[in-house]
């Protein structure tokens, strides 16, 4: 049994939305400011250019492979089992634990005093609208991107208009460092990984050669706009030392605008980002869990697709209750860099399948899977050594399993 093409372009969008302007447009800066200084525009544009290279490979090849399973089932297709399999179990096993973070993310913002209840009640909740129908979690994603899109938006005015915004906060100073930017790059990135999202759902798209490719490029090209202009407003209100000390720069930015009105606002806005990302992961996962259970890589009763909503029901609930007992158990809040290292490895792959298309299935321009190629891989060496070792060591352990899974099959 297949998933029902239930997702159009704009709900497609809306996806990808809703997995890039997330929690990180609300706590990235800080980290990446400290890494390039005023240089941070010039890695905002490093990000996105890697990101533009890894959505329009990911978005020929979801055109050319419409399933479940995004760059899983290209590697598989394309490179080979092994290469497949390695994309999705550093997909999955990163993804489930960034699922954690980010509930945890919630819990902090909505409630700090009680923030496992909270990350809990946040996953099982988003596992539901999941459960539910793929239609109805674009729904929500909806409703919740256009109340960020506003807070955003009222943040950046604010702040562009305030006494305190100063031009001469944006000169690049003589700190400034090739390394410090390909760091910000590194730590920014991952703000535009959502549009994968997109591609893993590529069963649930109607038209897909047509409706992935336009809803991967105005998705990054939203978020892109949306990421310069908050970027622009915490450089001019804050200089990049201060953001670079900020641990919400956001809130920080607009009480040094003087509107510390705004603050609970932009602390209900950060708790609605994350909850949007958190809904987009869980999809994501899940439908990677499913093509991966197809081929017997997971459990093969992972694969079973509901009757009447047409979701991979039983990978979407083991999903949830997976990510709900680390949300209630542990904090993966500053341990998981793995997956950051697993998310470049991903596009990695993903860039290497769309360099085998032949021109007649849709290969894109030589150098774009070139440079995203090269680009993931600077990216991810680029990170500190803790994330890059962790990463490394989640991969052997999935290739060490698919070895012994293949002696006894």
């Amino acid at each position: 049994m297949v998933l029902e093409r239930r997702l159009g372009v704009g709900d497609a969008v809306v996806v990808g939305l809703g997995a890039m302007i997330g929690a990180g447009v609300f706590s990235a800066w800080g980290p990446a400011a400290a890494a390039a200084g005023a240089g941070l525009p010039l890695g905002l544009g490093l990000a996105a250019v890697v990101a533009y290279c890894n959505a329009t490979s990911s978005a020929r090849l979801a055109a050319r492979y419409p399933a479940s399973g995004g760059t899983y089932v290209y590697g598989r297709e394309r490179l080979g089992l092994f290469w497949g399999y390695l994309a999705g179990w550093g997909f999955v096993v990163g993804k489930t634990a960034s699922c954690a973070a980010m509930a945890l993310t919630v819990g902090l913002y909505a409630w700090p005093g009680h923030a496992r209840a909270v990350a809990v009640a946040a996953v099982l909740a988003m596992t539901a609208v999941d459960y539910l129908g793929v239609q109805k979690a674009a729904w929500f994603t909806r409703a919740v991107v256009a109340a960020v899109l506003a807070l955003l938006l009222a943040v950046v005015l604010v702040c562009l208009t305030s006494g305190a915004a100063d031009p001469a906060r944006l000169t690049p100073v003589t700190d400034t460092t090739p390394g410090g930017v390909l760091r910000a790059a590194g730590l920014l990135f991952f703000a535009f990984a959502g549009y994968a999202r997109v591609a893993t759902l590529g069963e649930e798209v109607r038209d897909p050669a047509r409706t992935i490719p336009r809803a991967v490029s105005t998705a990054l090209a939203i978020t892109l706009a949306v990421y310069a202009a908050v970027a622009l407003a915490l450089l001019i209100v804050l200089g990049p030392t201060r953001l670079a000390g900020a641990t919400a720069p956001l809130a920080e930015a607009v009480r040094a605008a003087g509107a510390p009105g705004l603050v609970p606002l932009v602390n209900v806005g950060a708790a609605l980002a994350a909850l949007g990302s958190l809904l987009a992961l869980i999809l994501g996962v899940s439908r990677t869990t499913l093509a991966m259970a197809r081929d017997h890589h997971l459990p093969p009763t992972l694969a079973a697709i509901h009757p009447r909503y047409a979701v991979p029901h039983r990978a979407a609930l083991t999903i949830g209750l997976t990510v709900a007992a680390l949300a209630a158990t542990t904090d993966l809040r500053g341990i998981i860099g793995f997956s950051s290292f697993g998310v470049l490895t991903y596009y990695a792959i993903a860039n290497t399948a769309a360099l085998t298309l032949p021109p007649t299935e849709g290969r894109p321009p030589l150098p774009v899977p070139v440079l995203g190629l090269v680009g993931c891989l600077a990216l991810a060496f680029a990170l500190p050594i803790a994330s890059v070792a962790t990463g490394a060591g989640v991969l052997v352990v999935g290739a060490a399993l698919y070895g012994v899974r293949s002696r006894l099959t």
